[in-house]
């Protein structure tokens, strides 16, 4: 590892991922930093499954470029059916995966792209001169470091580098910072899927389907929304209103995303603690309820838990733009859209067991000065972290729409190298031009 790079992307999840490979293969020095000693962030680290979603309620796919390449690879060595029509209800598709494949793919991609990459490194502290980032310094369990880029990219998912640095950040919605719920996602073995999805052709009115068409006894199972007669007898002490559960990634498995904590703030130590606490014992309580109560979980074992719990909202910056619900169901077009998403605004309330869920036409763009933070020259923000609106953000935070926004930070930094400008002044013509080029759909 060398001590000074072109492009530093802090974060390893779906997004620093494809920022690191989009910067790397177009040649300019790139170094990736993580916090674990692998990589995929919330999708390996907090169990977060399927991946949501690349194609809109239509059925138009929205999404490609490097995300589509990295469920290709997947689809080739056997770890992902591809994209599968959603019988949760959400959604048009779901992308499943192993998350195990996954991490390596990674590796294996970001070696190919000559990105170096440091594992086990927390950016503790950073040095500003003149609004640029000059210096990183990583802390960790194997020694600290600190390393230099020309540009930044915060993939953190938590504003961290850009909080660090002194650019405005928000916190949760404007009301009362509040942010939305958290999840303690665990997986269960032993399940069989047949029973399950018998029930839920049998019984469709304990469902949430509107999403699902007609012809579903012929699609792929892949998740339940519902169970809402057997949820009025579910532990009292979790606040949700239904069971969430998605199948795979292997046989006998099944994804549990139904824990939920409320009313936390995830950028403090002592009630993510709490936090993770609420969810194991959430997790336990589920664990033996739906084996004893749900039909196909009868054999069912509690097979594995996340490294961390999983975060739906945290710190977004205050950027040169802030994407707005408005801009989302009108399906605003801007000059400088850099990615599209298709998923709806999606909101796990943060202080009650509702959800709520608005739908639009088709898909919308996400400009890029979405990820340009104040006061900071030369550094991109990406991911969830992206200057949006509360609300908005309920659509633009999963996976899907973060790797192709991680696609065009890294496409962007590598361009600032290239031309020696700041991520303010790049050409934005020339940008989507490369994306495109990249197979990106804009």
């Amino acid at each position: 590892m060398k001590k000074q790079y072109d492009v530093i992307i802090v974060g390893g999840g779906p997004s620093g991922i494809t920022a690191a490979l989009a910067a790397g293969r177009a040649n300019v020095s790139t170094l990736l930093v993580e916090r674990y000693g692998f990589l995929g962030g919330m999708s390996s680290s907090a169990l977060v499954y399927p991946w949501f979603t690349f194609h809109d309620l239509s059925g138009n796919q929205v999404i490609k470029g490097i995300a589509q390449e990295i469920v290709d690879h997947l689809i080739e060595g056997g770890s992902s059916p591809g994209h599968l029509r959603d019988s949760s209800g959400f959604v048009w598709s779901v992308t499943p995966f192993d998350k195990e494949v996954y991490k390596s793919l990674a590796l294996d991609l970001l070696a190919d792209a000559n990105a170096d990459i440091l594992l086990h490194s927390f950016v503790s502290d950073l040095q500003v001169i003149d609004h640029n980032i000059t210096k990183l310094k990583t802390i960790g369990k194997y020694g600290n470091t600190e390393v230099e880029g020309k540009l930044i990219i915060d993939a953190t998912g938590d504003a961290d580098i850009a909080a660090l640095a002194g650019a405005p950040c928000v916190l949760g919605r404007s009301s009362d910072g509040k942010v939305q719920a958290m999840t303690y996602i665990f997986r269960l073995g032993g399940v069989k899927v047949e029973p399950i999805k018998a029930y839920y052709l049998e019984h469709a009115d304990e469902f949430y389907t509107p999403a699902v068409p007609v012809d579903s006894k012929n699609l792929p199972f892949t998740g339940v929304s519902g169970f809402f007669k057997h949820w009025k007898n579910a532990p009292a002490s979790i606040p949700r209103d239904r069971f969430l559960f998605f199948v795979g990634p292997r046989a006998g498995e099944i994804t549990v995303n139904t824990t939920r904590i409320l009313s936390t703030d995830p950028t403090r130590a002592d009630q993510i603690t709490q936090a993770e606490i609420t969810g194991r014992k959430q997790a336990e309580l589920l664990t033996t309820f739906m084996k004893e109560n749900l039909p196909g979980f009868e054999n069912s074992f509690l097979l594995e838990t996340p490294t961390q719990i999983g975060v739906r909202e945290s710190r977004r910056i205050a950027g040169q733009f802030q994407l707005s619900e408005t801009d989302i169901i009108n399906s605003t077009s801007f000059r400088d859209g850099i990615a599209r998403c298709g998923y709806p605004i999606d909101i796990h309330m943060p202080d009650n067991a509702k959800m709520t869920l608005v739908d639009f036409k088709g898909s919308y763009e996400i400009p890029y000065r979405v990820m340009l933070p104040q006061n900071i020259n030369n550094l991109l923000v990406t991911g969830r972290a992206v200057s949006s609106s509360h609300d908005a953000f309920a659509s633009l935070r999963v996976t899907a729409p973060v790797m192709a926004l991680g696609q065009a930070a890294g496409s962007a930094a590598a361009l600032c190298i290239k031309t020696n400008t700041g991520p303010a002044d790049v050409e934005i013509d020339t940008l989507r031009s490369l994306l495109v080029a990249n197979n990106t759909i804009l």
